[in-house]
C-alpha cells in the first residue's frame, strides 16, 4: 500500500492507537472536493481508490476523479473497485472453478506454473444452491432431503473439496449450513478489515445478485456475474461507471400488522418505478434510522429485483446491535465504530446531510399488508385487493386466460387428495424460503406465532398444499425452538425440509402426480405462495402458472386457506373445531407477542455455538472422498463435471475480430426476457435437448437432477439455453418453449438443433430482444450457453446490468436499439439476415454502428445501434475474445517475463 496523497492517518480504538487508516477528510483539506457531502457509499469506494493506488490497476486520476464526484454529471469514468473478499453459492460457484481448473491446464500445457492461477482476495463459497425439497411435511424431511442431496451431488461435492485444498484463497461452508447471504451477514461479513495494520472497510462482489444484501449492515457490494467474478478473484479491479447515487429518504413508521416484507415490496414498486436500474440507492432519514438492520438488508436483499446495483444503509447503532447479537466479538465492534467515526460516516444521515443525484420519498406509515405476483416482483398488490386482482388469471388456459375456478376431481387412488377437486386459483405450494425473509426474525417468529394461533383454534393446512420450511440458517431453528414456535408450524406441515436457497430458484421438487396431470389436463392455473423474492415464470415449478410474493406468516395462512384468490377482511382461513370461521385477524400476531419472543432471536449464544460447530458436526460432509493435487483429473465419462471448452482453441495472440455478416435470427424475444427464460434452473426434463442428452448418456431419468446442479458440464448447458418452457420466441408465436425456425427452409426446431445446424453451414447467429433484457439472477452461463450456441450479438432495446456485462463477458456483443426503434417498428420476424456494420475494425465504448436488414423480398432497411461495451476495460475484455481468455494471457505473461527475468 502506498500513501500517494500523504492521507495516512492514526486509529485510536478505546483511547489507544491501533492502527491507522487512510483518511478521506484529508482529500476534502487538500482540495479534491467536498467529500464530506459525498454518498456514504461513494466514500466507500473513494477509500478503496484511495488505499490501492499503484499507478497500474488504481491511478491518482481515478482518485481524483471520485473525490470530484458531481451529483448530476455525465457518466463516462469507470472505477476499479478493488473489494476486500467474494462470495459464491455453489451455482455459479462450481462454474468458476471450473474456469479455473481449465485455466491451471492451459498454463500447465504451456510449460507455466499452474499454481500461479490462485485467488488474490479471499473467497468463500457457500453449498446451498443443490437443495431439492423432495420430501416436506413431515419430520424426516431435513435428513432425507440431505442424504439425497449428497447422494446426488457427490461429483460436485468432491470437485469443490478438491478446490478448497488446491486454491490457497477458497473457503467452503459446507451444505445444511444455510443461504449464502444469511451466513454472509450473521457470519462472514467483517465490518472492517485490519491488514498490517491499516483499517479498512469491508466490501465485496458476489456470483449472486443479492450480493446486495450486505449493504443493510454496511457493507458496499453488489451481484456480478461469475464472469467478472473470476477477474476480480485473479487480481482484477471490479470496474463500472461511476454511478448516479438515488437518496432515498425513509419517513416514518410501519403501522402495528405490517411487516417488513410488506415494506419491501413497496419499495421495490416504488424504486422501479423511479427508473433506479445500474444505480446505487442510498437510505437515509428518520424512517431508516428506525428500521432493524435484519429490516434492512430485507429491502437491500431485493436491490435486483428494482434494478440497483446497490441498496447502502450507512453504519449507525442499529448495525452495531444486530452485530452484537450475531455473535460478533467486542473488538470486532469497537474497531467498526471506531473507523467509521473516524471517517465521519458512522450514522444515519438526515435531509439536506447529502448530495444525491436524484431524491426519492416512501412514507413508511402508508405501506399496507402486500404480496406480489403473479410473475415479477415488482407487481404489488394490496392484501385487500388481491382477490379482484387475481381474478383476471382464471378466464382461459394461462396466466392470462383461465375459467374462473374451472375445476377437475382428483383420482381417489388412496392420495391425500382425492377428497379435493383442484380448481383455478387453488395453491398448491406453500414454502417459506429465501434469504430475503428467512434472515428476519421478525417474520419468521410471526409465522410462528400465527401457526401457534391457528394450531389452537383448530385450524389444518389445506391437504393439497405441498409445504416446507427452508430457513437461511440454522441458526432460525434455534430462536423458533427456543420460543417454543417450531412445534406449531410442525403441526401445520412447516417443518424444516432443509438449509438452503430451494424453492425461491426452482428447487421445490415434485408435485404428486395426480396433482400435475390435473394441471395439465384441465389448463388450470394454480398458484404457489412463497416467502422469496423471485417469482418469474416457470421459476417455482413448472406446473404452476401464478407465483405470490409474500410475508411468512401470510404464507402459513394462505396455505390454511388452500387458494390465493380470497378476500382476507370478509373470508375465513378455514373454520375451527366447532364451525366457527377463523379470520385472518383472528391469527394474527399482535406486537406484544412479537416483544415477548423476540430476545430469543437475539442470543448471540446461538450463532457462535452453530457456526463453531457447522464444520466438526457435518459428517456427510467430512466422509465425502475427495481428489488432491494442484490440477484437477477430469473424468471423461463424467456428466456433472467437464473441462471447459474456453480454452480449448487458446492462442497467446488476441484474435481478429471477423465482420458479421449474413446473420440469422435464432430467436426474436419480447420484454422482461429473464436469465430464467435463457439458462433455465429448474428440473431437467426428459423431453428436452438436455434430457434426451442424458439419456443417452446412460442417466436415468430420476437422476437427471436440474440445471443449476449440472453447470458443470456444458454438454448439458448449452443444450439448456434457450429451453425455458415458457420462453415465448415470436418467430413462433403459437408455441412456447424454446424452440425457432431454421431459415430459410422455415423448419420447425429447437432452438439447440437450430443453433448446431446454422454451425454447420457457418452461418452466424443473433438475438434479438426488448426492454429489460437478462433480468434475473446473475447466471453466467446465460452469457456462456449462447456463446456455445455461436451467438455473437444479441440486440435489445434494453439490458440488465449484470447480464449486459457477462455478454461482453464471453465476448457477445451486446447492442441497444436507439430512439424508438425495436422488432415490432422495424418489422423483424426472424426471416431474415442480418449485418452489423462498424465491428469489423474493433469495437470502441458507446460506439454507434448500423444495422442492415436484408427482407426475404430482397428489400433492405437499416438503423443504428449502440454498442453496449460501456468502458475501456470492456472493450479490452471484448477484444480478448472475453474476460477469460485476456485474463489467462495476462497471467501467462506475467510468468513469461518471471521467468525471463
Amino acid at each position: 500500500m502506498t500513501d500517494a496523497f500523504k492521507a495516512l492517518r492514526p486509529l485510536e480504538i478505546r483511547g489507544r492507537k491501533a492502527g491507522s487508516y487512510y483518511s478521506l477528510a484529508a482529500l476534502e483539506v487538500a482540495g479534491l472536493g467536498r467529500v464530506s457531502r459525498l454518498p456514504v457509499s461513494i466514500r466507500v469506494m473513494l477509500e478503496s481508490l484511495l488505499r490501492n493506488v499503484d499507478g497500474e490497476r488504481v491511478t491518482e486520476q481515478h482518485v481524483r476523479e471520485l473525490a470530484a464526484w458531481q451529483p448530476n454529471a455525465e457518466r463516462t469514468k469507470e472505477v476499479p473497485f478493488v473489494v476486500a473478499r467474494l462470495i459464491a453459492p455453489d451455482a455459479s460457484g462450481i462454474p468458476l472453478l471450473a474456469d479455473l481448473a481449465a485455466m491451471r491446464d492451459a498454463a500447465r500445457k504451456r510449460g507455466m506454473d499452474a499454481g500461479a492461477i490462485e485467488p488474490l482476495v479471499t473467497v468463500d463459497l457457500i453449498v446451498d444452491h443443490s437443495l431439492i425439497v423432495e420430501r416436506s411435511g413431515n419430520a424426516d424431511a431435513l435428513i432425507h432431503n440431505m442424504k439425497s442431496e449428497f447422494s446426488r451431488n457427490v461429483e460436485r461435492y468432491g470437485f469443490l473439496k478438491w478446490a478448497a485444498s488446491a486454491f490457497k484463497g477458497f473457503k467452503i461452508v459446507p451444505p445444511g449450513i444455510g443461504i449464502i447471504h444469511q451466513v454472509n451477514i450473521e457470519h462472514l461479513a467483517r465490518g472492517v478489515w485490519n491488514k498490517d495494520g491499516v483499517f479498512y472497510p469491508d466490501s465485496l462482489v458476489g456470483t449472486d445478485s443479492h450480493t446486495s444484501m450486505a449493504n443493510g449492515i454496511g457493507v458496499l457490494g453488489w451481484g456480478v456475474g461469475g464472469i467478472e467474478a473470476e477477474a476480480a478473484m485473479l487480481g482484477l479491479p471490479s470496474y463500472l461507471l461511476t454511478p448516479d447515487v438515488v437518496g432515498v429518504e425513509l419517513r416514518g413508521a410501519p403501522k402495528t400488522g405490517v411487516t417488513s416484507t410488506d415494506v419491501v415490496l413497496t419499495v421495490v414498486e416504488a424504486l422501479r418505478a423511479h427508473k433506479v436500474v445500474g444505480k446505487f440507492v442510498e437510505f437515509f432519514g428518520d424512517g431508516a434510522a428506525q428500521l432493524s438492520a435484519p429490516d434492512r438488508c430485507t429491502i437491500s436483499n431485493m436491490a435486483p429485483e428494482y434494478g440497483a446495483t446497490a441498496a447502502y444503509f450507512p453504519v449507525d447503532e442499529q448495525t452495531l446491535a444486530y452485530l452484537e447479537s450475531a455473535g460478533r466479538t467486542d473488538d470486532e465492534l469497537d474497531a467498526l465504530a471506531a473507523y467509521f467515526k473516524a471517517q465521519g460516516m458512522f450514522g444515519m444521515p438526515g435531509t439536506g446531510d447529502i448530495d444525491y443525484s436524484e431524491y426519492v420519498r416512501i412514507d413508511l406509515d402508508k405501506v399496507v399488508p402486500s404480496v406480489a405476483g403473479p410473475s415479477r416482483p415488482q407487481d404489488r398488490i394490496a392484501l385487500s385487493q388481491l382477490k379482484p386482482s387475481v381474478a383476471g388469471l382464471f378466464t382461459g388456459g394461462s396466466a392470462s386466460n383461465a375459467s374462473p375456478r374451472a375445476s377437475s376431481g382428483l383420482p381417489s387412488d388412496g392420495a391425500a387428495y382425492a377428497s379435493s377437486a383442484l380448481s383455478n386459483g387453488d395453491i398448491v405450494i406453500a414454502a417459506i424460503t429465501s434469504c430475503s425473509n428467512t434472515s428476519n426474525p421478525g417474520v419468521m417468529l410471526a409465522a410462528g406465532l400465527l401457526a401457534r394461533k391457528a394450531v389452537q383454534r383448530g385450524l389444518r393446512v389445506h391437504p393439497r398444499v405441498k409445504t416446507s420450511l427452508t430457513p437461511g440458517s440454522r441458526v432460525v431453528s434455534a430462536y423458533l425452538e427456543a420460543s417454543g414456535l417450531q412445534p406449531y408450524l410442525d403441526q401445520l406441515g412447516f417443518q424444516v425440509a432443509g438449509y438452503g436457497c430451494a424453492t425461491c430458484m426452482g428447487n421445490s421438487g415434485p408435485l404428486p402426480a395426480e396433482v400435475e396431470k390435473a394441471i395439465a389436463d384441465n389448463d388450470l392455473v394454480v398458484a404457489s405462495v412463497l416467502s422469496g423474492n423471485r417469482n418469474f415464470e416457470a421459476r417455482i415449478h413448472q406446473a404452476v402458472k401464478a407465483n405470490f410474493l409474500m410475508s411468512p406468516p401470510l404464507v402459513v395462512a394462505f396455505a390454511i386457506a388452500g387458494r390465493v384468490d380470497l378476500d382476507v377482511e370478509n373470508e375465513p382461513l378455514g373454520h375451527d373445531g366447532d364451525g366457527r370461521p377463523v379470520y385472518l385477524r383472528d391469527v394474527w400476531p399482535n406486537p406484544q407477542e412479537l416483544d415477548e419472543v423476540m430476545p430469543h432471536a437475539k442470543d448471540p449464544r446461538h450463532f457462535r455455538r452453530l457456526y463453531s460447530e457447522s464444520a466438526r458436526e457435518n459428517a456427510l460432509w467430512n466422509e465425502l472422498p475427495a481428489p488432491t493435487g494442484e490440477t484437477f483429473d477430469w473424468n471423461p465419462d463424467s456428466t456433472y463435471l467437464q473441462r471447459p471448452p474456453f480454452f480449448d482453441e487458446f492462442e497467446m495472440q488476441a484474435p481478429p475480430v471477423e465482420p458479421l455478416t449474413g446473420a440469422r435470427a435464432l430467436a426474436v424475444l419480447g420484454d422482461s426476457v429473464t436469465t430464467d427464460h435463457v439458462s433455465p434452473g429448474a428440473v431437467i426434463r426428459g423431453d428436452s435437448d438436455a434430457g434426451r442428452f442424458l439419456t443417452e448418456l446412460g442417466v436415468p431419468p430420476h437422476d437427471f437432477n436440474s440445471y443449476i446442479s449440472r453447470r458443470g458440464h456444458h454438454g448439458v448447458m448449452m443444450r439448456g439455453t434457450f429451453a425455458n418452457v415458457r420462453l415465448r420466441n415470436q418467430m413462433v408465436p403459437d408455441v412456447e418453449g424454446g424452440v425457432t425456425l431454421h431459415q430459410p427452409d422455415g423448419k420447425l426446431m429447437s432452438i439447440y438443433e437450430a443453433a448446431m445446424t446454422y454451425a454447420r453451414e457457418n452461418v452466424p447467429v443473433v438475438v434479438f430482444a426488448g426492454e429489460e433484457y437478462g433480468t434475473g439472477s446473475s447466471r453466467d452461463w446465460a452469457a456462456k450457453g449462447p456463446r456455445l450456441l455461436g451467438v455473437r450479438a444479441v440486440i435489445a432495446r434494453g439490458f440488465e446490468r449484470i447480464h449486459r456485462s457477462n455478454l461482453v463477458g464471453m465476448g457477445i456483443l451486446p447492442c441497444q436499439f436507439m430512439g424508438e426503434d425495436s422488432t415490432a417498428s422495424l418489422g423483424i420476424t426472424g426471416a431474415e439476415t442480418f449485418e452489423l456494420v462498424g465491428v469489423e475494425h474493433g469495437i470502441e465504448a458507446q460506439q454507434t454502428i448500423e444495422l442492415i436488414i436484408h427482407r426475404p423480398d430482397g428489400g433492405k432497411t437499416s438503423t443504428r445501434l449502440l454498442v453496449r461495451v460501456d468502458t475501456p476495460i470492456e472493450e479490452t475484455y471484448f477484444r480478448h475474445g472475453g474476460i477469460l481468455p485476456y485474463v489467462l494471457r495476462q497471467l501467462l505473461k506475467s510468468q513469461e517475463v518471471t521467468h525471463a527475468s
